[in-house]
């Protein structure tokens, strides 16, 4: 028995052509496969790399509704205070991304291993990493919840928020980071399901608490008045709907993912090689959403009117690398089953469609976006001003999304076979190294900063400097938030 670099003892096998012996192969993994999975071992794979990408891009769209909605419904119904709640909610984006990617890329780790282990069809593996990868989410949550109170208000000052804007995204920040355990358990559960080729499940689950949300956020700032604690509690209380729902069908599956709650252990092995592969994923996230704080930082010295203007844009542009980045969840995943099962040519296969196939569904979802932008940043403000600075930040990043796609779908590719700390490290250096020096490192005039254009000082709210500034392009081209 050959052993691999990366996971679990890897079983060559040559996959079965009869449809026979593709039963009696699905019968010695577990069971057979359901209508709603996907089977990655067998047959093309064209027509099943969109099956699975596209119900994770429609999750992960779903995810970013619920920020949208709260940024939405504050920056409507919340009068005078409209722009300063919008801001609140903005301000505090790069510092939620930065914690939940670093948790995002762990789960990513768990749905390797997992796959992996499938296609070795170890049951044992699958069970060991499951039961590890949801106590390690509640208790990694728990502990991100405790630090949070106390480290919220010193990484709010770092920022730079406005003294007017404070108040409110620290409200946001403390209340948000309270439900971060089921927030983070969410996501491991639906890593777990995709694993075993399940997207639509972990997606209904979330459609449902999305619209729990929605009405939650309405109820709570149109009837009781609140602002911005009560679209982060209706957000909060949403996450925890849908990981209730995930975690029930977890137990009540006849799948080698069945949970049992006697069996909620973290297991030592699982858990180093989950983090092996998942940890420099996650870095690499947190990394990015660092970048993304030194530049909120700078944007948050351009007045209120800029931090509301970058809250609206990127509410609309992380549509597009929700779509891009499903298709390297599915190349990963894909060749994690793959590879524990002995098909390399299936392997190759699969990143070559990612390509080809992601390429299609990014091309026409930065299409859709700029034809629709000005109408979608109305959604979210119906300042003028906001929505003219929001739409140049849109037409400058979302053409560069081509060159996300490349390494998204090179990075999941690599981490299908367990190797995760090579394209971490090339894209922290490569592209966030790039973007903090583009910001920090003055130009040769040392006068205006590069990254957006415009001054240090900050500027007054409807001060026509900041129109004109804004024509320059922002850093954020570079690379996806």
């Amino acid at each position: 028995m050959q052993k691999t670099f990366a996971i679990l003892p890897r079983r060559h096998y040559t996959g079965a052509r009869s449809s026979g012996k593709q039963k009696e192969m699905r019968e010695i993994m577990g069971t057979t496969v359901k209508k709603h999975e996907i089977d990655m071992l067998h047959g093309s794979i064209w027509n099943k790399l969109p099956l699975f990408a596209l119900p994770v891009a429609a999750t992960a769209i779903l995810e970013q509704l619920f920020h949208a909605s709260d940024v939405a419904i504050v920056g409507n119904f919340t009068g005078d205070a409209r722009t300063v709640a919008v801001a609140a909610v903005g301000a505090n984006g790069p510092i939620i991304g930065l914690i939940v990617n670093l948790f995002i890329g762990i789960a990513l780790g768990a749905n390797v291993v997992i796959a992996n282990a499938i296609g070795c069809r170890d049951d044992n593996a699958v069970k060991r990493a499951v039961h590890t990868a949801i106590v390690f989410a509640v208790c990694g949550g728990a502990a991100v919840a405790l630090l949070g109170q106390f480290i919220a208000s010193p990484l709010l000052n770092i920022l730079n928020v406005p003294e007017d804007v404070f108040p409110y995204a620290l409200l946001y920040l403390r209340i948000y980071l309270l439900g971060m355990s089921v927030i983070l358990l969410y996501n491991f559960e639906a890593a777990i399901f995709r694993s075993i080729g399940d997207t639509k499940v972990p997606f209904a689950a979330l459609a449902i608490s999305g619209v729990l949300n929605v009405l939650l956020n309405l109820f709570f700032v149109i009837v009781l008045h609140m602002t911005v604690n009560g679209v982060a509690i209706a957000t909060v209380a949403a996450n925890a709907v849908s990981a209730a729902l995930l975690y029930v069908r977890l137990t009540r599956t006849d799948k080698c993912v069945r949970v049992e709650r006697k069996a909620l252990r973290i297991d030592g092995a699982s858990l180093k090689r989950i983090l092996r592969i998942g940890f420099p994923a996650g870095v690499q996230s947190a990394v990015f959403s660092f970048a993304n704080i030194v530049i909120q930082s700078a944007i948050n010295t351009l007045g209120t009117v800029a931090i509301a203007a970058s809250s609206a844009a990127f509410n609309v542009e992380i549509l597009a690398y929700d779509v891009l980045n499903s298709f390297s969840q599915a190349c990963t995943t894909f060749v994690g089953q793959n590879y524990g099962a002995g098909q390399i040519k299936r392997c190759k296969k699969t990143m070559q469609l990612s390509f080809l196939e992601g390429a299609i569904a990014t091309f026409v979802s930065v299409v859709v976006l700029l034809l629709s932008a000005r109408s979608l940043l109305a959604i979210f403000n119906s300042d003028p001003e906001v929505i003219a600075i929001g739409y140049i930040r849109l037409a400058t990043i979302l053409p560069a999304y081509v060159f996300c796609l490349i390494y998204e779908i090179l990075s999941g590719y690599l981490r299908g076979f367990g190797t995760s700390l090579a394209p971490a490290l090339l894209t922290m250096l490569g592209v966030c190294g790039i973007r903090i020096a583009w910001v920090r490192l003055p130009d040769e005039h040392d006068v205006p900063d590069r990254h957006v254009g415009l001054s240090h000082q900050p500027l007054r709210n409807g001060d026509p400097d900041l129109r004109r500034g804004a024509l320059l392009p922002p850093l954020e081209a570079l690379c996806p938030p």
